[in-house]
């Protein structure tokens, strides 16, 4: 009898814990894309290891859907919101409704529309400004500063795909001997990247460089080119697993390190400083870093 009450009185408290424990809401814009996908398991790993609940949502690409899935968890009284936003534009009417419910809302990896974010919203990420500079700065050395170059554009709704954008025509206008001759979205998606490829190719472009928005376009081109059997230059962002194999095997020559892990914990530990009313900076910066041929294993083992 002692030993029935023993386990209905841990039932209890493990119950009683769980309803105390803090409840954070996270909507993010894809549950397949493979970037996203770390970044969601990192969020999952690190609230569970807080003792926090979490509730994934996905958005599907759909901004309608983010927004019901926001206002569903405001309905739900979660002390907390973390959303990796469909759309940049979007965004500042995510801010309005957290901040009318009172609840603290953490961005995630993709940068918001918001021209500035209140008190209580965050932004987790890393500097775009960075990434696509450190790439075609080490595609155009790779090159001797020549070449035409083509650029695959993850998303033209994605502030942080034009800003990449922009970084890689900043720097092939710094050389008189490369100029920018294609640029086209392929929507950060592998067989888009391939496809598009494709159709340059078959187009008879001139093309001596593509740099990609992120690896999975660049896969995908390289996966054309190997079709074609043309030597051109490649070079991702995000440095994932995939993009990683591919550098192995030189079927890509450069990424750039984007920290997916990181956001992920990040994003939890400024949402639970934000629930605990501690003062957190509207931006929390995780750096990007060049991977090469030379220094991947590195990255490799930051990976596993």
């Amino acid at each position: 009898m002692k030993t029935l009450k023993a386990i209905l009185l841990l039932g209890l408290l493990s119950s009683s814990a769980s309803a105390l424990a803090e409840k954070i809401g996270v909507s993010m814009a894809y549950f397949d894309q493979n970037f996203l996908t770390i970044i969601r398991q990192s969020i999952d790993k690190e609230a569970k290891a807080r003792g926090l609940d979490v509730q994934f949502e996905d958005a599907r690409g759909d901004v309608g859907r983010q927004t019901d899935q926001v206002q569903s968890f405001i309905g739900a009284g979660v002390d907390a919101i973390i959303v990796d936003p469909v759309d940049s534009a979007s965004t500042p009417q995510l801010t309005r409704l957290a901040q009318q419910a009172k609840i603290p809302l953490v961005y995630v990896n993709r940068t918001p529309g918001d021209k500035t974010l209140p008190t209580g919203v965050v932004f987790v990420g890393s500097d775009e400004r960075e990434s696509g500079t450190l790439q075609m700065e080490a595609l155009a050395k790779m090159a001797n500063y020549k070449g035409n170059v083509a650029i695959m554009i993850g998303n033209l709704t994605d502030a942080g795909a034009l800003q990449r954008t922009k970084d890689v025509e900043q720097v092939v206008a710094k050389y008189p001997g490369m100029k920018v001759v294609q640029k086209q979205p392929a929507n950060y998606a592998r067989n888009e990247g391939m496809d598009l490829m494709l159709n340059w190719i078959g187009n008879g472009e001139a093309i001596d460089i593509v740099a990609a928005n992120n690896d999975e376009m660049a896969i995908g081109a390289a996966m054309a080119l190997a079709k074609s059997n043309k030597k051109i230059l490649v070079g991702g962002i995000d440095a994932t697993p995939d993009g990683l194999k591919a550098m192995a095997q030189d079927k890509m020559q450069v990424t750039v390190f984007q920290d997916a892990i990181g956001q992920g914990k990040a994003s939890v530990d400024v949402a639970q400083k934000l629930i605990k009313g501690e003062k957190v900076d509207s931006h929390v910066w995780i750096p990007f870093e060049l991977v090469t041929k030379e220094n991947m294993q590195k990255y490799v083992e930051k990976s596993q």
